[in-house]
């Protein structure tokens, strides 16, 4: 670390994008510490030049204790989950943990702060071309608990950086990539993919970006963002079957072929989420997810370009990347 240097701190650095997030600040040169629990793994950080301060989104004393003697904070961690057996727990972890931060930054009269938003709170054009920054949802029309908690903490967001609070909101689209440790949902699906266990497919589309990427948007957010205004930070526009014939074609196994309509698949999801309630096991197919799928989800990074001067690679390379790491670690058999 830089002898004399102020830290940013970093949230979330345990999991995948956090992770990235606090590589990418050291690669610039940034004294960076971390904010982890006492209880999270600590895989990510091996290795990496970072101060750990202990502690917990909803606890203030310790936030306030991890934000002493920084100007800048990047707040990543959220409670990602698509399913939970009580949904709610996601609203209020999300709720809670930004409550707690926008309090902390306040009082710790910060310079400036990154908060991670998602995708998850922009609604869709109605002729199916890409989504941007103009198409803010409203809590009622979020599908599922995480979608609507990050409307809801978005929102909060806002507010406060029009009371005063230097925050500068930055929205990723679905990252892929390294250190995808828990998986996230879309690293889930990769996994699968890569170990034929997806058979078939919907017709439904994701917009795919590069981790380390993303992460790279942030500390341009950092430097370049308007305080109040949020930026997409995204890749490439791929249709779900694209995908998984990609995911084929670098494993060496045969695509899925068979495009199942989403309308026969809500009775199996409802059994699979009964199922996933009893054995506390999030399930592969859930009726938020088929809601979801019903919109091809892709998104412009126009505005990250032009006001941050952010670009992401090919997606392809983050397809290999997380391949690469998801086979070293075991994860593939």
């Amino acid at each position: 670390m830089a002898a004399g240097q102020d830290p940013v701190l970093v949230t979330g650095a345990t999991g995948f994008v956090g992770a990235a997030v606090a590589r990418a600040a050291l690669a610039a040169g940034l004294k960076v510490r971390v904010l982890a629990r006492p209880s999270s793994p600590r895989r990510n950080l091996e290795g990496l030049e970072v101060e750990i301060a202990e502690g917990d989104l909803c606890d203030p004393a310790s936030l306030k204790a991890a934000l002493a003697g920084c100007r800048h904070l990047l707040h990543v961690a959220a409670d990602y989950r698509l399913w939970a057996r009580d949904p709610e727990d996601i609203v209020r972890n999300n709720r809670i943990g930004t409550e707690t931060v926008i309090a902390a930054a306040r009082a710790a009269g910060l310079e400036r702060m990154v908060y991670t938003s998602s995708v998850a709170t922009l609604g869709f054009r109605p002729d199916g071309r890409p989504s941007d920054e103009t198409l803010p949802l409203k809590e009622d029309q979020a599908i599922g608990a995480y979608k609507r908690s990050k409307v809801i903490a978005e929102r909060m967001v806002e507010d406060a950086a029009g009371s005063g609070l230097p925050v500068v909101i930055v929205n990723p689209s679905t990252p892929i990539g390294p250190r995808d440790i828990k998986p996230t949902p879309t690293g889930r699906i990769i996994v699968e993919a890569a170990t034929g266990r997806i058979p078939a497919f919907v017709d439904t589309g994701l917009n795919l970006v590069h981790v380390d990427d993303v992460a790279v948007g942030h500390l341009l957010a950092l430097k370049h963002g308007k305080i109040g205004e949020r930026y997409i930070l995204g890749g490439e526009d791929v249709s779900l079957r694209q995908m998984l014939i990609d995911i084929a074609a670098l494993v060496g196994r045969k695509a899925p072929s068979l495009n199942l309509p989403r309308a026969p698949l809500y009775p199996l999801a409802a059994i699979t989420e009964a199922i996933g309630r009893l054995t506390g096991k999030e399930p592969m197919l859930t009726r938020d997810a088929l809601k979801m799928a019903s919109h091809r989800m892709f998104f412009s990074s126009d505005r990250a370009g032009l006001e941050l001067g952010y670009t992401a690679r090919p997606y392809q390379e983050g397809l290999k990347d997380a391949l690469a790491w998801f086979s070293k670690e075991g994860y593939l058999g």
